[in-house]
């Protein structure tokens, strides 16, 4: 029997709706991370998105996301087609040109002990065991996380280099989650850290990007943590309700170690 539970907060000091849409249930976990920066309608796009995931039954090949997309995209499209032409010629223009668009990061409980996941973007799926200590995750590298993710939109074709899936076999200890953006960085980073030795090339590669994504390195680096309690577990615990989720995450940005964004967790254990 798993526990589920999930929380979502918009960037905290701006007036914008929070773009950002998660599901969460004992057999599955979704998240999608609506692109503000892309077309109109980001949060409805990923509002969208997570109402229509399989619920029970996994996404399993690029082949199967571009079935379902094709299959949901045409209705979202004309519909917020006839909300874009009650606004001025410019908003229309901009639907036309670029729709609207959304990350998809998704996990689903499938068997005893086992779990598939999949991912379009830059919102990440992760599986941490207590047990082992290792961390398993659907993302490319850490300095990947300043390049435009690729994303799903309501119009253009997917293209297979921004898909991933695969499998977590878990144990007692077992915690999967799935997260958006600024979130996953702030953990795959700390993680990276506290396993500098294995991890230097990667953590090098950040480093050098200097983005503002390495400036956030550069301060966590100087920090004494256990991944487990301090990063992993206090991220769980504030989960617990919006208020405390905020306020967790405005220390952490304060700290310097956590970039400003729509924040979105979700996860399921055992």
């Amino acid at each position: 029997m798993y526990m589920n539970r999930g929380v979502s907060i918009a960037k905290w000091n701006d007036h914008v709706a929070n773009e950002d849409s998660f599901f969460s249930s004992d057999t599955c976990i979704a998240v999608s991370d609506g692109a503000g920066g892309c077309g109109l309608f980001a949060n409805e796009w990923s509002e969208y998105l997570v109402k229509h995931l399989p619920k029970n039954k996994p996404i399993v090949s690029f082949k199967e996301l571009d079935e379902w997309v094709d299959g949901i995209w045409e209705t979202f499209y004309n519909e917020h087609e006839e909300r874009a032409k009650e606004g001025d010629g410019i908003l229309l223009n901009k639907y036309y040109n670029e729709g609207s668009c959304a990350t998809i990061a998704a996990a689903w409980i499938t068997g005893e002990k086992k779990c598939k996941w999949m991912a379009y973007g830059d919102s990440v799926v992760f599986h941490y065991s207590q047990d082992t200590g290792v961390l398993e995750h659907s993302f490319t590298k850490l300095s990947d996380f300043s390049n435009p993710p690729r994303l799903v939109s309501c119009k253009d074709p997917l293209e297979e280099e921004g898909f991933s899936c695969g499998d977590f076999y878990l144990d007692e200890s077992s915690v999967v989650f799935a997260a958006s953006d600024a979130l996953s960085h702030y953990i795959m980073m700390m993680y990276e850290l506290s396993k500098n030795k294995e991890y230097g090339a990667e953590l090098a590669e950040e480093y050098l990007k200097a983005s503002g994504n390495s400036q956030l390195l550069k301060t966590a680096e100087t920090m004494k943590f256990d991944f487990w309690k301090d990063v992993l577990q206090s991220l769980l615990d504030a989960t617990s309700s919006n208020s405390r989720f905020e306020l967790y995450l405005k220390e952490l940005n304060s700290k310097g170690i956590l970039d400003m964004d729509d924040f979105t967790l979700v996860y399921f254990k055992g």
